[in-house]
């Protein structure tokens, strides 16, 4: 016999390994990245309306969630296994919008809650009133948008069981296919209906290798078979199952009825007879209940050990195209940033009209036309290569599938406005220590602070081309001023640059720090996996 552990421990180290599960991010579109995110959902799905539910109340009703495709039957199943109607069936499709979870009065309490399903918030109308108000054409529940799930008790329905009609696996609204699966996750046992006309469909038998693989309780129901092929369909089938390693999973047949068309006729008893002998049994024999109860419970908690380490790998996928994308960025911006260096003991900003009016310096020009045309020189100079940065890095990015989920960078309008205004900064703090220097000067003509300012920044900007900037500096201030000078001068062309260049990197990562696809996850999945293990 299948048990339970359900240890205070167990349920802890459970609930500790969900909430790691919850805080995965996959965001970057990596070819493994849908499968996945797919896996989280799936896993969350089963922590959170199953498997830790069960475990805290091992006691509480068996859950049986009709599943299947569109058209296959499972409302009327529903209402035919509870004798009255309590699920919509009928001829549009898809009909089941709303999952209606029947239960017994006396077992309300265990679903009017949030112990399954949570994200689902309650709704039940008495017997009756659905029915009229659909008469009256008022809203169904479910109708304004938000995830429902409906209640109906039903006295006659065998305590301890809980019927869970769930919307179309293949339903043509996504939310309805997103919903169905989250359901079928919830349950205890597996109901899997289809058709004759639609046995062999590729959707169901994804679900029925799923309930394999988790090793879920799993009953198949094969509906609405014509009398005339009844013997031969029920035989193919059996076929499928057994060649798909199914073929010990209980299995019923239910012929086509004139109840099963047309929407609100119930099928004889006769026609649901066993399945119903089969659940009544399950819930009201202990070791049978146990048995189905712990198969699927333990089935999820064996799935874990390969799938964890799947969305584990998954998450280190993820960083590492991260780390891969920052990388072009920061390699990008290092190697412009040498460029500029270099570039500037070369004299690279000594040139077009700054070099005009340093030739006709101080006769044709003014100390802070020099100026003025050294600073546009220079924002230029930055403005060049933070575009060469830029298409470095969207040449890298475009080999790279996860740099889909951030923007390549694009020529930027505001940049040169920024660079600007960085290297205004920059020269107002140069002026402000050329003006520090002659304040403090013994001489008994104190130098014109402003050619003094203009001398230093042509001498740090210039190169060989404005040697003489730094003798005439000299003279104007002593050679010990202008040595410190121009010492203190570089320290701040080096760290400016060095902050210019940042800001625009930093505006580059930005889009791509906001996913904050880091490496924590996947260790503490680990980790949670591992404590779990030795829990069990």
């Amino acid at each position: 016999m299948v048990t339970l552990d359900v240890r205070p421990q167990l349920i802890d180290a459970l609930s500790a390994l969900r909430d790691r599960v919850a805080s995965v991010r996959l965001p970057l579109p990596l070819p493994g990245a849908p499968r996945a995110r797919q896996t989280r959902a799936e896993l969350l799905a089963q922590l959170d309306d199953y498997l830790v539910p069960r475990l805290k109340a091992p006691e509480a009703p068996l859950l049986a969630v009709i599943g299947g495709s569109t058209g296959a039957g499972k409302s009327t199943l529903v209402n035919s296994l509870v004798g009255r109607q309590v699920s919509e069936a009928g001829v549009l499709r898809p009909t089941t919008r709303v999952p209606v979870l029947v239960c017994h009065p006396d077992d309300h309490h265990w679903f009017a809650g949030m112990r399954v399903l949570p994200d689902l918030m309650r709704v039940w109308l008495p017997h009756g009133e659905a029915e009229s108000a659909r008469d009256d054409g008022e809203p169904a529940p479910g109708d304004g948008g938000q995830r429902e799930l409906r209640i109906e008790t039903v006295a006659t329905l065998p305590r301890g069981l809980a019927l869970l009609d769930a919307p179309d696996i293949d339903s043509l609204v996504v939310e309805n296919r997103t919903l169905a699966a989250e359901l079928v996750c919830a349950a205890d046992v597996w109901v899997m209906v289809t058709t004759a006309s639609r046995y062999a469909d590729a959707i169901p038998w994804h679900l029925l290798r799923t309930a394999k693989q988790y090793k879920a309780t799993l009953i198949t129901v094969l509906d609405r078979v014509p009398h005339q092929v009844l013997t031969e369909v029920s035989h193919q089938y059996a076929a499928l199952l057994t060649r798909a390693g199914l073929g010990e999973v209980p299995r019923f047949t239910v012929p086509e009825l004139p109840e099963s068309t047309g929407g609100g006729g119930l099928l004889p008893a006769s026609a649901v007879a066993p399945l119903q002998a089969w659940l009544a049994h399950h819930v009201q024999d202990p070791a049978a209940r146990q048995q189905a109860v712990g198969r699927t419970a333990l089935g999820v908690l064996d799935s874990l050990g390969s799938r964890m380490p799947e969305l584990a790998s998954a998450v280190a996928a993820q960083h590492a195209a991260a780390v891969r994308l920052t990388a072009a960025v920061e390699d990008a911006y290092r190697r412009e940033g040498t460029r500029v260096r270099t570039r500037l003991d070369q004299g690279a900003v000594l040139a077009g009209d700054a070099l005009t009016r340093w030739r006709g310096y101080p006769l044709d020009a003014t100390a802070d036309e020099l100026l003025d045309s050294l600073a546009e020189s220079l924002a230029a100079l930055i403005q060049c290569a933070v575009a060469a940065a830029d298409e470095r890095i969207a040449e890298a990015w475009r080999r790279e599938p996860a740099a889909g989920a951030v923007p390549l960078p694009v020529p930027d309008r505001e940049a040169a406005e920024r660079i600007g205004m960085a290297v205004r900064r920059w020269r107002r703090v140069l002026e402000e220590l050329a003006e520090e220097e002659v304040a403090g000067s013994d001489q008994q003509t104190p130098p014109d602070a402003d050619a003094v300012a203009a001398l230093l920044v042509a001498a740090l900007l210039g190169g060989k081309r404005a040697r003489a900037a730094g003798e005439r500096l000299a003279r104007r201030i002593g050679a010990q001023s202008a040595l410190r000078l121009r010492d203190r001068g570089n320290e701040l062309v080096g760290s400016h640059l060095e902050q210019v260049l940042k800001a625009e990197r930093d505006r580059r990562l930005a889009p791509l720090d906001a996913l904050e696809v880091t490496p924590e996850p996947q260790a503490e999945l680990i980790a949670a996996l591992s404590v779990l293990q030795k829990e069990r």
